[in-house]
């Protein structure tokens, strides 16, 4: 087949091409001031997305993964504590923990919306325990209330992972607004994306703002003066600066994406195909499109036949990760994270995709010969 004919999982060029003259202007200008790491054109996009997610604080990082990490840190979660967080999730959600030295605790996903699942939760509670992290998987915020709750009750502190759900909301309020704590990736593939690597935390918190700021920067806060163990996880300027120019569109971006998901939802006759649940009182960033199929390989076969080229995510749930192997967990422990990770599909998406191949899509969905229904995640 031809590759002019085919449809990618992601295309970031093409954004490249409606943003260049702004992006490379940008840059330039970056270049210009020398401002490469961390300064103004930082603390221009920390107070931009502090106003964004209507977060008090803001700071820049280095990456999604030092934010988790950070994260941990400048709550005093360390060796001895635990920190539960679902299984269905990127495995850098759970490097913070493990990296700061406390045991990842793993839960299981709600069969409907996939995320984190708090009656899940409640069973993991130790006396060591002191975080939940929730996880905005795909872009759809977790059960923010239920999860705060238990929080409250256990006296625990709520960490968002909102790596996927730039501009999500929940009862009209934007995720990082609610966690002790939430933390962001700007990855390139990301709604609002770097190009390369960057991250960020928001907080209401001055306290754990400051002592971010300080981790992020050697230990530092006065140049020379190091009164902690430090890390070198600051931003940089020309990232800052491309963020910048990015996060104007992320509304309009994520429009887009709700549109295409819709068009997928309403215009597939697959009974056999089930999508992730949205709660009546959450606006999902849609960052990721992901169905849960029967026979996923042959799907797969079926796309690539017609030069569609989906992705997965995620094929190995985090708990039966070779990395995790210390923890023991064994297969059918989590069964709703286990049954997912056997059957999920996820369908391009990015906003710059075309009327005509959001068709294509849906025309390949509903080509698929199916002769009975997938069995429910339960």
């Amino acid at each position: 087949m031809n590759s002019s004919s085919t449809l990618p999982f992601l295309d970031l060029h093409r954004q490249y091409i409606n943003l260049q003259p702004e992006i490379e202007s940008a840059i330039k200008v970056v270049c210009e001031k020398t401002a490469f790491s961390g300064g103004y054109f930082v603390e221009k996009f920390e107070s931009e997305f502090a106003n964004f997610c209507q977060s008090k604080y803001c700071v820049g990082l280095s990456n999604g993964t030092s934010a988790l990490h950070l994260a941990m840190l400048a709550l005093g979660i360390g060796k001895g504590d635990e920190v539960i967080l679902p299984a269905n999730t990127f495995i850098a959600s759970a490097w913070g923990p493990a990296q700061a030295g406390a045991k990842p605790v793993f839960a299981d996903c709600d069969p409907q919306t996939w995320n984190l699942d708090p009656a899940s939760v409640e069973k993991k509670i130790t006396p060591r325990t002191k975080a939940i992290i929730g996880v905005h998987l795909y872009g759809l915020p977790c059960a923010i209330e239920e999860l705060q709750k238990i929080c409250r009750h256990h006296k625990l502190f709520f960490i968002e992972d909102a790596a996927q759900a730039q501009g999500a909301r929940f009862k009209q309020k934007p995720v990082g607004s609610f966690g002790d704590i939430s933390c962001f990736s700007f990855y390139p593939g990301k709604n609002l994306g770097a190009y390369g690597e960057a991250g960020a935390i928001t907080t209401h918190n001055a306290k754990y703002a400051k002592i971010i700021r300080c981790l992020r920067d050697q230990g530092s806060y006065k140049k020379y003066h190091h009164v902690m163990i430090g890390y070198n996880e600051r931003m940089d300027g020309i990232q800052a600066a491309i963020l910048s120019t990015k996060l104007k569109y992320l509304n309009q971006w994520n429009q887009r994406r709700q549109f295409i998901l819709q068009a997928y939802r309403s215009g597939i006759k697959q009974e056999s195909i089930q999508f992730q649940h949205f709660p009546t009182h959450t606006y999902s960033a849609c960052h990721l499109a992901v169905i849960s199929v029967k026979n996923r390989d042959k799907w797969n076969d079926h796309f690539h036949s017609l030069g569609i080229f989906p992705g997965c995510h995620y094929p190995i749930p985090c708990h039966l990760q070779k990395a995790f192997s210390y923890l023991k967990y064994r297969s059918g422990s989590l069964p709703v994270a286990e049954s997912l990770s056997k059957h999920c599909i996820s369908l391009p998406l990015f906003p710059e995709m075309t009327d005509t191949e959001v068709e294509r899509v849906i025309s390949a969905l509903n080509s698929f010969p199916v002769k009975t229904k997938i069995k429910k995640l339960k």
